[in-house]
């Protein structure tokens, strides 16, 4: 299969390149704090007590703070919402690349553990030299308080050395609680380790504020490897004869035996006197720089979004559709959704700390405030949901009435947060392919085209629904039967071609009922076979961009995604979106 390097570019090259671009960034940085510690001359008497420790562990901290700094960013969810819907972003390729937010967050989380080990190992070292190669003669300089003093001491009775301990047990469990396997056996575990991330910041605030590393101040006074008279020389060492002549009384004596010679000692016969003692001071704690604004950035929208969802919604309806999928209608006040969006539930009595997001399948218009979700019953927050919302979990269908809102528990809705489908109305052509329950985010799009279509750059509709079972279609089989019916009698048939297939059957099925028959002459059996499709849809659009979008299991994803960067004889480009809650 041929590439197509510019649809790579729009799809997969972007992200290639800022992650290429990202990992230059880190090496650099690590490579030039590096530099700085191994030839610093204010780092002179410290590199020789620590070596190579010393330079490993500045040069990780330095890339640690940088990505500390900027894993928070992405999860800022009302920003990233602002940036989508906002004129500040007009490009669409930079409205794409916030979609990959989340693969920027795991991206800084992985670099933050590489890294950490790192730091790890080289403070291990620097533990242990500090008590092997501990001198009198700069006792300030010292994180011992004596030579072979025990390095665990250094690490469980130091607050640098504790917190860094009880840091890397917490990014342990976070990192480990973040594994895919994790997330889809146990949310519940991925989701309280995760917000462990707070406990993390105050630690790593504590950290830095330890001063065990110092460097010297007064390099003027006392440049590294100068004389001091009221000190000692090695006892080889020729003593010129002009401080003879100023110092007749000196008596040479050895050399700190921990330093080395400096090589202005040994190479030149001229030696700049020293005017006093070194000084040390400890660095100062960069990292508050370095995390304070983004914590503070992330806080502040936390406690924005808080006081947005502090009020309950008003649930007006609750139904439950087959295959274990179940819709609430709901309103709220001054709430206002864009197609595509989710939003983030939340149910006390379910839970008192977890929530989850639901992307919109209805959202509010000029003529009705009602916005809706769809939700598949799996797990244990799902499960208690439904039975805390029907009073028969059993029934096929229940529809309440407001008057009986007293019966339902209290909803607190977050959002609405941005997500690549609202991008589906800003193309001339749009792909949209849903897997079972991952039709829902097509629905809202669906929905706003019921109210009109016009008003919108989109002019076609390429709609493809993989199921398991029959019954799964009615989810929206009568919002599509609605959609295709008003657009036949507008004359645009063609604005929006449905293809409906069912994965797994024994024979021929129909969905059932008389106003269905629209959707059962395009309900086929099997799979779709892709590439045949794309190639009907670049023959009938030559040299446009279609947008692809994409919410279900990750192997059509893959697929998609594959023939998205794929050429054709027809100068057809397609970008490729997927759906991915941050």
């Amino acid at each position: 299969m041929a590439l197509s390097w510019r649809s790579w570019l729009a799809n997969e090259g972007s992200k290639h390149l800022f992650l290429f671009f990202w990992l230059s960034l880190n090496v650099w940085l690590f490579g030039k704090t590096f530099l700085l510690y191994n030839q610093g001359l204010q780092y002179y008497y410290l590199h020789q007590m620590l070596g190579l420790g010393l330079c490993v562990s500045r040069a990780s901290a330095s890339v640690l703070n940088l990505n500390c700094c900027l894993v928070l960013l992405p999860m800022c969810r009302v920003l990233l919402a602002f940036l989508r819907g906002s004129q500040k972003v007009a490009s669409k390729k930079t409205r794409r690349l916030l979609d990959k937010s989340k693969t920027f967050h795991v991206t800084c989380g992985v670099t933050i553990c590489i890294f950490s080990v790192l730091h790890v190992a080289a403070h291990l070292v620097n533990a242990l030299n500090f008590s092997e190669n501990y001198n009198e003669e700069f006792v300030t300089l010292n994180a011992a308080n004596y030579r072979g003093e025990d390095p665990r001491k250094l690490l469980f009775a130091t607050v640098p050395g504790l917190t860094g301990v009880i840091m890397v047990l917490v990014l342990f469990l976070m990192c480990t609680a973040s594994t895919y396997a994790i997330r889809v056996s146990n949310y519940d575990i991925f989701w309280y380790t995760h917000n462990l991330f707070f406990v993390f910041y105050m630690l790593l605030m504590l950290h830095v504020s330890g001063g065990v590393l110092k460097y010297q101040t007064n390099l003027e006074e006392h440049p590294p490897g100068c004389f001091n008279p009221n000190k000692t020389l090695r006892q080889n060492l020729t003593v010129p004869k002009a401080f003879e002549e100023l110092f007749p009384d000196y008596t040479a004596e050895p050399f700190p035996e921990d330093l080395p010679v400096p090589e202005p000692f040994v190479q030149n016969s001229f030696m700049r006197v020293c005017s006093e003692e070194p000084k040390f001071q400890s660095n100062f704690p960069e990292t508050w720089l370095w995390i304070s604004g983004p914590l503070c950035l992330y806080c502040v929208e936390r406690l924005y979004r808080y006081i947005r969802s502090n009020k309950p919604v008003t649930i007006t309806s609750v139904i439950s559709h087959p295959s274990n999928v179940l819709e609430v209608r709901m309103v709220k006040d001054d709430f206002e959704a864009r197609p595509g969006q989710y939003v983030i539930l939340h149910c006390p009595r379910v839970s008192a700390l977890e929530s989850h997001p639901f992307t919109l399948t209805m959202c509010p218009t000029d003529t009705k405030a009602t916005f809706g979700v769809h939700l598949k019953v799996v797990g244990d927050w799902t499960e208690r949901f439904r039975d805390l919302l029907l009073l028969h979990s059993n029934q096929d269908t229940e529809i309440l009435p407001i008057f009986q809102q007293r019966r339902y528990p209290k909803l607190y809705v977050d959002g609405p947060f941005g997500s690549p489908f609202e991008e589906s109305l800003n193309y001339e052509v749009s792909l949209c392919v849903a897997g079972g329950i991952g039709v829902t985010p097509f629905a809202s799009v669906l929905n706003t085209l019921l109210d009109g279509w016009k008003c919108y750059k989109l002019r076609r509709l390429y709609f493809v629904w993989v199921c398991r079972d029959i019954e799964s279609f009615r989810w929206f089989a009568d919002l599509l039967c609605t959609l295709h019916n008003k657009l036949w009698q507008e004359n645009r048939p063609d604005y929006i071609n449905i293809q409906l297939y069912l994965s797994q059957t024994d024979g021929i099925q129909k969905i059932i009922g008389e106003k269905y028959q629209a959707l059962n002459s395009r309900l086929l059996i099997g799979r779709p076979r892709w590439k045949l499709l794309f190639d009907d849809i670049a023959k009938c659009n030559r040299r446009k961009t279609i947008g692809v979008f994409c919410c279900g299991p990750n192997k059509i994803s893959k697929i998609l995604h594959k023939l998205s960067n794929s050429s054709n004889s027809y100068g057809t480009r397609f970008e490729y979106n997927k759906e991915s809650f941050s």
